[in-house]
């Protein structure tokens, strides 16, 4: 099957998909706790139609990817701190640094992959080009940033017996495995340019439409119950790291000034 044929069926899975995911989350009550992720879906909505009735090679096309492609990102930063606050919800000051650290990975990751790009851009480039190799930079650092930042995350937490629902395990997997992906299907693209553009692009839709799947059929109302990891290490010493990361939350809550909140960063 060529890309030619193959890249309206990813679209149209991707429409249909991202109707059922709204249904659902709506329907599950989710879209309560996940907001972000609600309205990202939302939007994924419109942004699935038109990819599949406006041509390629069309003013239309390229000016509606170039003003959604920075949307996109908005909504994958603030997805990622959505996730991020429900896996340190209990942990205010933790969440409160992390969350600083990660808008500074993600400035200084977008750095990079910009500066890493401007030798390939010529002057006499035209502006539409150059607009694309913004938004691909952009892009990729985006995307590497939040997945070595999720990854690194869940690495801290598994020092600690954590308690974490389902739906925060498999939201952080996805996204992990999503970011990663399309970091390193960009640098692929890259790599070998234009050549193989059109195969790296499917591949770009084949892991979002896999990802939205594993969503709609993974996330499940009964998910946001947290449940405490095993006691491989015994009871007591598990006890005393929990009791660790509690002083760690309160040194970083009065840190901030925020220590009058400590009472409210576990739920009793």
């Amino acid at each position: 099957m060529t890309t030619a044929v193959l890249a309206p069926v990813l679209q149209a899975v991707l429409l249909l998909g991202s109707i059922l995911m709204v249904l659902k989350l709506y329907r599950t009550g989710l879209y309560r706790r996940y907001p972000v992720f609600f309205a990202f879906f939302i939007f994924r909505i419109p942004n699935s139609v038109w990819p599949i009735v406006l041509p390629t090679n069309s003013f239309a096309y390229f000016y509606l990817w170039l003003c959604s492609g920075p949307l996109i990102l908005f909504f994958y930063v603030f997805m990622a701190v959505e996730l991020y606050k429900s896996v340190l919800e209990r942990y205010r000051g933790l969440y409160s640094l992390g969350r600083w650290v990660m808008y500074g990975s993600v400035a200084i990751s977008v750095t990079i992959s910009a500066l890493s790009l401007l030798p390939t851009i010529k002057p006499e480039a035209p502006e539409a080009s150059k607009a694309i190799i913004y938004v691909l930079a952009t892009e990729r650092g985006v995307d590497t940033a939040l997945a070595i930042f999720i990854i690194l995350m869940l690495c801290f937490l598994s020092l600690f017996p954590v308690k974490l629902g389902r739906n925060v395990r498999v939201h952080a997997l996805v996204f992990s495995v999503f970011f990663l992906s399309n970091t390193f299907m960009l640098l692929m693209r890259n790599i070998f340019g234009v050549k193989f553009e059109d195969w790296l692009n499917t591949a770009i839709q084949c892991i979002t439409a896999a990802s939205v799947v594993a969503w709609l059929t993974l996330l499940r109302s009964t998910g946001e119950d947290s449940r405490q990891a095993p006691a491989a290490l015994g009871p007591e010493y598990e006890s005393r790291l929990l009791a660790h990361l509690d002083s760690i939350n309160k040194a970083l809550l009065k840190t901030s000034g925020q220590e009058q909140h400590e009472d409210e960063a576990v739920p009793r």
